[in-house]
Order: structure tokens, then sequence, then C-alpha cells
């Protein structure tokens, strides 16, 4: 029974570590990511993304394709952001065993201080969760407060009548 129990113990040991080396192979295909976005390197950005790319937040109702999102970030380059830095950045892998969100996932905060064309800055805390599969971004998750970028760069809020 002893050694029934050593090799089950061992057999997990294994089991655990190569899911972990598994989920840390993927930290490189985020870090690249993150580089590009600093870089505001938009063809870097579409590389990473897989076809099947789903992009969820930071408001609730927020859902973005691939295409969708290459778009906009090429939009942004050219139109909004002058520079964006990643500072305080960790990034940690997960792997979720089962469920609708089973997978390799890569989670990564950070500060982010965001210079606008116009010359605005905003700085923000942002959290953003990466699904990897085959070597690519197949679906992210991203949290940061809205209103705060938007008290950053001077506008206030009015409540309006909603239907």
């Amino acid at each position: 029974m002893e050694k029934l129990l050593v090799l089950f113990a061992i057999l997990l040991c294994i089991s655990c570590s190569d899911s972990t080396q598994t989920a840390n192979k993927n930290i490189p295909i985020v870090e690249s990511y993150i580089s590009a976005v600093e870089n505001l390197d938009y063809n870097t950005m579409e590389s990473l993304l897989d076809e099947s790319y789903q992009g969820f937040g930071p408001s609730f109702t927020d859902y973005t394709t691939k295409a969708e999102a290459v778009e906009s970030w090429k939009y942004n380059c050219e139109y909004l952001y002058e520079n964006i830095k990643y500072t305080r950045n960790q990034i940690a892998a997960v792997r979720i065993p089962e469920g609708p969100n089973k997978g390799d996932w890569i989670a990564n905060w950070s500060e982010l201080r965001i210079t606008y064309k116009s010359g605005d800055e905003a700085t923000i805390w942002a959290n953003t969760n990466y699904k990897i599969e085959n070597g690519k971004i197949v679906q992210t998750y991203t949290f940061y407060n809205e209103a705060d970028v938007y008290r950053q760069l001077g506008y206030g809020y009015v409540k309006t009548d909603v239907d």
C-alpha cells in the first residue's frame, strides 16, 4: 500500500509539473503581445491573436472579434495613442482543469501610463486574462476603471434619463 501511495504522489507531482511547464510556456506569448502594445505595433498584435479570438471587457457588455480588435488598434495607434507603458507588470500562468473556461490562461496586472496624441495622460490599474491555445491568444478578459480614465482626462458625469 505504501508503494502505491508513493507511486500516486510521484505521478501527481509529474502531472502538476507538466501542467505548470505547459502554462509557463505561454508567458512569452503574452509578453510579446504587451511589447507590441507598448510599441503600438498592431501587426504583431494581429499575428498573436487566433482567428477565433474573442475579447471581453472592460465593460460587461463589451465584446470584440479579431478583425474588430485589429481595426480598433490600427485606429488607436494612428489617431489616439502617443505612448502606452506597462509598469509594475506582473504575469502568472494558470491552468483551469474543467468548466466553461477550461484551458491555459495567463493573468497580467499592471499599471499602464497612457499618453494621448493630444498630450493628455492617464494612469490606470489594468488586469487582462489571456487564454492561450496552440501558441495563439484565443480569448481575453480585460478589466480597468473606465470612469477613472475619463476623470483623469477632465470629463465629468451627468445623469441622463434612460427610456
